[in-house]
């Protein structure tokens, strides 16, 4: 949106209640931003989607069993019965879909959560449709084995798809939530600045409402100027001039709790929704707990696990799947060593000593991309010296050869590292592999980082990888740490082949 000239049209003076600030005028609006919400984009795009849907459900839950036994229903006189079968499924299928809040607002487009959502609602299904064929002594094989898992697999790669056009007309500045940014100076900046780097293409700051300085009329924000007001009590008369879809409170406000709940219950009349942003920031949802008391909401935040069930899963899950690349990989892997060696004089395989699981250390293997005595040479160069924190890189090193260049930009050399994680030394996902020296200059909670092994790949490669600041790049890692999921890694996993093709950061 273009910067806005002029001032909020109605300006009313505080009057020590909340309420009573709120401009007269706003109530005739109402029916319009109601309009307007009702026909904007995200309307647009969920009806979008469930036709779609739909249509996907309809084919797997009629046309795969029918069509597959079709035959066998016509000679026994069952082909009605099937339909039937086919038509409870659908509308079970139909149904989770849409309780498992698949098309909600707050997950298009955004993280892994659709997709979660359109898992667990195949999943729901499967489950409800054995029981119920169970209880009614019906066949359900071609259902539960086949049709609700392959109408699945087809949703999620209809949303792919559907999440791909819709980041492609938001890069064209089209499908995006406005939103006003509220709160101190410091946490205002700070929230801007994050929704801009990691979330520009979701949201559209319009407004920024700073309640502890007058001396700001704009803030710079991803090549926008953001207007900046003073006067918390318009926020509502700001949100309907810009016509936002949002407010986001950034951190505490001086003017308490109290005042969060009734600027809630002013929103709600323009269907304005309210965020709050928690200062806990490396807190992840799935750790996250509301659980009233005597009617106090009190936001449980649960202890990370470091060892347990899930662990040892994703221990096996790392050794088939770095089992099943190295076998697939195997050809690469040997073209890739005979280039090496051609390349410059030495061994196709760069041995390290790097920290891992509780601060043991062991040997991490790379195809080596630079000169033999590249270690040796490291002392000429720390004047040089690019990296963030206690990383030492350098973006023209002149001891990476020319095989190397090649390798480091597509991060081929990271392969042999498959077979550390068969080891048991590393897994395929974690935070970045240390180097003693690195670890040594540890300060404060930084050593968090060594609470699980590391990784092939992680949160810190897929996000810039050395374009990172040393805080940043820390932040993300203890994040890891903390919250870390298996469909997180399998997202992560994901965007590695991104960062592969489109590398950001390598060198």
């Amino acid at each position: 949106m273009t910067q806005l000239d002029g001032e909020i049209a109605a300006r009313v003076p505080a009057m020590g209640d909340f309420a009573a600030s709120v401009p007269a005028a706003l109530s005739g609006f109402d029916s319009h931003v109601r309009a307007m919400r009702s026909g904007g984009w995200s309307r647009r795009f969920r009806r979008m989607l469930w036709i779609l849907d739909s249509a996907i459900v309809v084919a797997s839950a009629f046309l795969v069993p029918v069509v597959l036994h079709s035959y066998a229903f016509a000679a026994n006189g069952m082909l009605p019965r099937a339909a039937l079968q086919s038509s409870i499924v659908m509308a079970i299928w139909l149904c989770a879909l849409s309780w498992s809040h698949s098309r909600d607002v707050r997950v298009l487009g955004v993280g892994a959560a659709e997709y979660r959502a359109v898992f667990n609602a195949g999943a729901a299904s499967v489950g409800a449709a054995a029981v119920l064929f169970l209880l009614v002594q019906a066949e359900s094989r071609s259902f539960v084995f086949l049709a609700i898992p392959f109408g699945t697999l087809a949703l999620l790669a209809e949303r792919w798809a559907a999440r791909r056009w819709l980041t492609h007309r938001r890069s064209d500045g089209q499908f995006r939530s406005k939103v006003v940014v509220l709160g101190q100076r410091a946490d205002v900046e700070y929230v801007t600045e994050q929704i801009v780097k990691k979330l520009g293409a979701v949201y559209h700051i319009v407004a920024a409402v700073m309640e502890d300085t007058d001396d700001v009329q704009s803030l710079q924000r991803g090549g926008n100027l953001v207007p900046v007001y003073n006067t918390v009590q318009e926020v509502p008369s700001i949100v309907q001039k810009f016509g936002a879809d949002a407010v986001i409170v950034a951190g505490q406000l001086a003017r308490g709790s109290g005042f969060i709940r009734e600027l809630g219950w002013e929103l709600e009349r323009t269907n304005t929704e309210l965020a709050v942003a928690s200062s806990l920031t490396n807190v992840a949802g799935p750790r996250i707990r509301f659980r009233p008391v005597e009617g106090l909401p009190l936001m449980h935040v649960e202890l990370p696990h470091f060892t347990g069930t899930r662990h040892v899963f994703k221990r096996v899950v790392d050794v088939v799947l770095a089992c099943a690349a190295i076998v697939v990989l195997s050809p690469l892997l040997g073209v890739l060593a005979i280039a090496v060696r051609q390349d410059s004089p030495g061994p196709a395989l760069f041995r390290q000593v790097r920290i891992g699981l509780h601060g043991a250390p062991f040997t991490m293997f790379k195809f080596r991309s630079m000169v033999v005595s590249a270690e040796q040479d490291l002392a000429a160069l720390t004047q040089l010296n690019e990296g963030a924190g206690v990383l030492f890189k350098l973006r023209a090193d002149p001891r990476i050869t020319r095989i190397g260049k090649v390798l480091r930009r597509f991060s081929l050399d990271e392969l042999p590292q498959l077979f550390n994680v068969v080891r048991g030394d590393m897994s395929l996902v974690g935070p970045r592999p240390p180097l003693p020296s690195e670890v040594a200059n540890y300060d404060g909670f930084v050593h968090r980082r060594l609470f699980i092994k590391p990784g092939v790949t992680g949160l810190w490669q897929v996000n810039g990888r050395s374009d990172l600041n040393w805080e940043e790049s820390v932040r993300l890692d203890l994040y890891y740490v903390e919250n870390w999921s298996l469909a997180g890694d399998v997202m992560i996993l994901w965007r590695t082949f991104r960062a592969v093709v489109a590398p950001n950061g390598a060198y």
